[in-house]
């Protein structure tokens, strides 16, 4: 190794204070005067949440993108692409709602028409008697692809009560038998066993 990268390496770099009585926060006293700096610590606002509804959304711009892009308007409570139950494919519709109801009819108005990947995004603030808690079931999840091969392989190979398995080698010989009779009419002579 050479001098120099031991030299780096053993250098010390200066520590941050971290002690608070020591460093104040400089950005309070000189931003908000005192009364303003203790009211905005002591009482949070109270915001209204707002919903909106998200409209042709392009293919591949899914719940990760989504919630990536749209968190640099706000904070987001609850996202929700809108799925087919039985592929898992995207509605191409979704519903975002945002921490404040500002943040909300911003979003709105800047997404509304907006060309994304192609498609011309349609964007609307929802009001409170259009939402229901129904659209939020399944917000928030990651979705995973039902392995649909491997569920329908496993009913199929599943054990069965011998009754059943009768009635199964009954049902499968009666239709052998009616295939052999056609054969037999039609004249073909086949053995089935």
């Amino acid at each position: 190794m050479s001098t120099a990268i031991q030299n780096s390496r053993s250098r010390k770099r200066p520590r941050l204070q971290t002690d608070t009585k020591e460093a104040p926060n400089i950005a309070d006293s000189i931003l908000l005067p005192k009364d303003e700096a203790k009211n905005t610590a002591e009482n949070p606002r109270n915001e209204i949440p707002g919903v909106i509804y998200l409209g042709r959304i392009p293919h591949g711009f899914y719940e990760d993108e989504m919630r990536a892009y749209f968190s640099q308007f706000g904070s987001i409570d609850r996202l929700r692409l809108c799925r087919n139950k039985a592929t898992g494919k995207s509605k191409h519709y979704a519903f975002i709602q945002f921490s404040s109801s500002e943040v909300a009819r911003i979003v709105a108005e800047t997404m509304n028409n907006y060309l994304l990947y192609g498609h011309i995004l349609k964007c609307k603030v929802l009001s409170e008697s259009e939402c229901d808690e129904k659209m939020w079931i399944g917000a928030n999840r990651k979705w995973k692809v039902a392995p649909l091969a491997k569920i329908r392989r496993l009913k199929h190979e599943r054990r069965r009560p011998p009754e059943v398995w009768n009635h199964l080698q009954k049902k499968e010989s009666r239709r052998r038998l009616s295939k052999a009779k056609r054969w037999e009419t039609a004249g073909i002579s086949y053995s089935l066993g």
